[in-house]
């Protein structure tokens, strides 16, 4: 009895050292992660808003396309598995993955890619790139698994539109609610939105591709360029993408705790002008203020040294880009001439509207600065995003503005005349229609170059950087994107390092 007791005594020691052992391996094998960022969506329809918030958090995690991108860049299957196109370029027949299922448990059939791309194309839509749609001539259903696309002309960029987050495939049966409840297929399901402070997602069981290897994301928000170094010291989150103190960045590279990842975006930052507001509609004026922008100035003051300087809407890692950054170099004494030509040899005043990101807010203090320089005043005024998206975006109440354009190649914003900065002249229009339908590659290189001068040669607005994209995230985190092909924080394939 005496010997039976003493077994049971160590085979009770035993089995606490080995769950004590088991319970340190858990600890060690993280399956959660908190994320960072400082913009938080204003809702979560990437088919509903311009915010690219929204994609940060949801592209590819929740909601999928077509098409997608990759870290590179490319353009990948995504919902489905092949395509093949027409020899006339104006058909594109898309074979589904099978067994998908959305969050809800419902099947993702052609049905729904009928439904979202013709929602994303109506009358009514309040897709913020509806334009990427306006191609199509009909959406028709071969079967549940293949859907045919039959464009009114041939477009060589389609394939890459349908990578846009603003090409999503939504649910009818859900999408009323999509903007506080979003129901997708991708390998992470919404959990919860506590608004003002996080969003959370959770690994989606039933994902039909490689399932994600978290179970739990939290992206928390914080907008404060002090709170987020703390934050992020202080271990309270284990990666801040978009991190928006670059000044701190030398700090977090001498600490073995973290690895800090500073890449490339699809980011043109720009001083947009509101080309139909007099007297900015005048050529001469907006043409004085962009050489009345010292760029390395605002880099170094609002980045820190972080950007690559622009001279047209194009980021400087495509092949196609051209360095036009001569033809609005600094030069405030030919700013006043062009201003007295213009009729406004005393300079005149006008608004300043910024978004929240450091480098709108930054670097609208140092512009401002610049322009008073040469006698334009400006109003400042600081705008949540969601009143950005407002009074600017859509209600074009605005006089100037500075934002980052983290779309993908997309020159052909300056096609449409509706856009927030007002241009899409008769000539730029039929120039870019030319690009859409060359599928010759280096006629449509020539194509684009000759669209980044014409935009340029018209001082649309001034253009500024490129936005670098700073990451700092514990050094145990493998997976990250390092750059930004498109605004996203991909965490499908992120995990810890065991």
């Amino acid at each position: 009895m005496g010997r039976a007791m003493r077994l049971n005594k160590f085979g009770s020691g035993l089995i606490s050292v080995l769950a004590l052992a088991a319970s340190i391996g858990m600890a060690e094998a993280k399956s959660d992660i908190i994320v960072a960022m400082q913009l938080e969506p204003p809702h979560l329809d990437p088919t509903g808003a311009a915010a690219g918030a929204i994609d940060s958090v949801l592209y590819s995690n929740v909601f999928e396309g077509l098409t997608r991108f990759g870290p590179d860049g490319s353009v990948n299957p995504g919902l489905a598995e092949s395509w093949t196109i027409s020899d006339d370029g104006k058909t594109y027949t898309f074979k589904l993955h099978e067994g998908v299922t959305f969050h809800d448990g419902s099947d993702m059939t052609a049905e729904d890619v009928k439904f979202s791309l013709d929602r994303a194309r109506a009358d009514d839509s309040a897709n913020a790139q509806k334009a990427l749609f306006a191609g199509i001539e009909n959406v028709e259903v071969v079967d549940p698994q293949t859907v045919a696309v039959t464009l009114k002309e041939a477009n060589s960029s389609f394939l890459f539109n349908l990578a846009w987050g603003d090409a999503v495939i939504v649910a009818p049966e859900t999408v009323a609610d999509i903007k506080t409840n979003p129901v997708g297929t991708g390998a992470f399901k919404f959990s919860d939105w506590v608004q003002g402070d996080r969003i959370d997602l959770e690994r989606n069981p039933d994902y039909w591709g490689t399932p994600a290897k978290l179970d739990n994301v939290t992206f928390k928000f914080i907008s404060d360029p002090t709170a987020a170094f703390a934050a992020v010291m202080a271990e309270d989150v284990n990666a801040f993408v978009g991190f928006p103190a670059p000044e701190n960045l030398p700090q977090f590279e001498a600490d073995p705790r973290f690895q800090v990842l500073v890449g490339s975006t699809e980011g043109e930052t720009i001083l947009a002008m509101n080309n139909k507001l007099p007297p900015l509609d005048n050529v001469k004026v907006r043409e004085a203020i962009a050489h009345a922008i010292d760029r390395q100035a605002i880099i170094d003051g609002a980045m820190f040294g972080y950007g690559t300087p622009i001279g047209t809407h194009f980021a400087p890692h495509n092949p196609d880009y051209v360095d036009l950054t001569g033809s609005s170099q600094y030069d405030p004494e030919l700013s006043k001439k062009l201003l007295a030509e213009a009729g406004f040899p005393d300079g005149f005043e006008t608004t300043l509207k910024l978004p929240p990101p450091s480098y709108a807010r930054r670097g609208g203090e140092i512009i401002a600065s610049q322009l008073r320089a040469i006698g334009i005043e400006t109003e400042i005024t600081n705008l949540e995003w969601a009143q950005w998206l407002e009074q600017v975006f859509r209600g074009k109440d605005y006089g100037l503005t500075i934002v980052s354009h983290t779309e993908p190649m997309d020159i052909g914003i300056y096609a449409r005349p509706d856009y927030y900065f007002q241009y899409g002249t008769p000539e730029f229009q039929k120039l870019f229609a030319a690009i859409t339908s060359e599928n010759d590659p280096e006629k449509r290189s020539a194509l684009l170059k000759e669209a980044q001068e014409m935009i340029a040669a018209d001082y649309v607005n001034a253009y500024l950087f490129q936005l670098a994209f700073p990451t700092v995230a514990d050094a145990r985190i493998k997976g990250l994107w390092k750059n930004q092909p498109t605004q996203a924080t991909d965490l499908t394939a992120v995990s810890w390092e065991e």
